[in-house]
């Protein structure tokens, strides 16, 4: 909205006063990961408090004794902060980005679609909780269908918008400088199946205070840069690519998601504020759903489905975890291959306090975050 108002004004603020800062991406990126920040520092309070009032409290329940010995004090401790979350990243969003942007629009409906089915899985959890009843919420079947269909709105209108872009509509590998062609069917595919899964691995870090919010941070930080490159120009006196330089696929507009991502970024690092250790506030799936599938929606739009691998590595890791002690167990007859799954309990019951379970994943989601980097040069 300010861009808007800024481009309306231009005969003023451009020609008079000399002010172009507001059209360049990096300087509006910046301008909303700060704004998102200072909204998510002075909503938090409120509404850890009115959460506190809604007795909208998480009480974690392991299918293992010793684990819930460990997580005992989580009790009652507020949940569904991912309100906060959202609210910041659609404030920076609305306030910073251009909103006749397709990519932006899209952005803004996988916050809307998959924030509204973890709202309904929290409320079912909490509600069911304080009627004793099972506090499952959604069914695993109800919340792919839902994710799915999200997915394949996404992928069906992204597909659209690159019909006339070729880098577009190819499967690009790391250290490999030409795309692989595919065929719309397996495009939108690809779009369900990541859009889905990292909504899924986002949600099944979310189990200590800020292991998912840090490893998002860093993850979202990295896409702004990759948004960037997507799109931008290193010159425009010679109309010359950050894409084109590096060999990447050039998808133009999409440097615009450079402000949705740092609006994310600036969001959770005023929520880790209140989430890091002793937490006094979850994020809940209201804000792992949404800003996983966000995270595979950038890599999408970028091409970078494969790089995604390394750059959420941390998350990878947790959800194949799960896939392979689910996988292992009923193959085996009841034998498991971790403690517990996700990895990062595991390693909680293998003695390692929280606070250090959580920094040393943060420390893995930075290594691969710099190695993702790196392999950009390499062509």
């Amino acid at each position: 909205m300010i861009y808007h108002l800024l481009w309306w004004l231009r005969d003023v603020f451009t020609h008079k006063i000399g002010l172009y800062a507001y059209q360049d991406v990096l300087f509006r990126a910046i301008l909303a990961a700060l704004t998102s920040l200072l909204i998510a520092l002075f909503m938090a309070p409120r509404i850890i408090r009115w959460l506190m009032r809604m007795k909208i409290g998480d009480r974690p329940e392991f299918h293992h004794a010793a684990l819930n010995e460990l997580m005992r004090d989580r009790a009652n401790t507020p949940t569904m902060g991912g309100i906060i979350i959202l609210s910041a990243v659609l404030a920076g969003t609305f306030l910073w980005a251009r909103l006749d942007n397709p990519f932006i629009h899209k952005a803004i409906f996988i916050v809307i679609w998959f924030g509204g089915i973890g709202a309904v899985d929290d409320w079912l959890k909490l509600t069911s909780q304080s009627r004793q009843r099972s506090r499952d919420g959604l069914k695993a079947w109800e919340k792919l269908v839902f994710q799915f269909g999200g997915a394949v709105l996404v992928g069906i209108f992204l597909y659209s918008d690159f019909r006339n872009l070729e880098d577009a509509r190819r499967l690009w590998l790391p250290f490999y400088k030409t795309g692989i062609p595919l065929a719309g069917w397996m495009f939108a595919i690809l779009s369900v199946l990541y859009i889905s899964a990292t909504s899924n691995a986002v949600n099944l870090t979310d189990g200590m205070d800020g292991l998912a919010s840090g490893c998002l941070g860093i993850v979202s930080t990295v896409l702004v840069i990759l948004c960037y490159i997507a799109s931008e120009y290193m010159s425009r006196s010679v109309q010359v690519t950050w894409a084109s330089y590096l060999l990447l696929p050039h998808v133009p507009l999409s440097g615009e998601l450079s402000i949705f991502f740092a609006s994310i970024t600036g969001a959770i690092l005023g929520f880790l504020w209140y989430n890091c250790h002793p937490a006094q506030v979850f994020m809940g799936d209201i804000g792992s759903l949404p800003l996983g599938a966000a995270m595979g929606y950038g890599a999408i739009v970028t091409r970078n489905e494969i790089l995604l691998f390394v750059i959420g590595g941390v998350f990878m890791i947790e959800l194949f975890s799960v896939v392979l002690q689910v996988g292992y167990f009923k193959y085996s007859g009841g034998k498991r291959i971790f403690r517990c799954a996700p990895i990062h309990h595991h390693f909680h019951l293998s003695g390692w306090s929280e606070p250090q379970v959580v920094v040393r994943f943060w420390l893995l989601s930075i290594a691969f975050a710099v190695i993702a980097l790196a392999t950009l040069k390499l062509r």
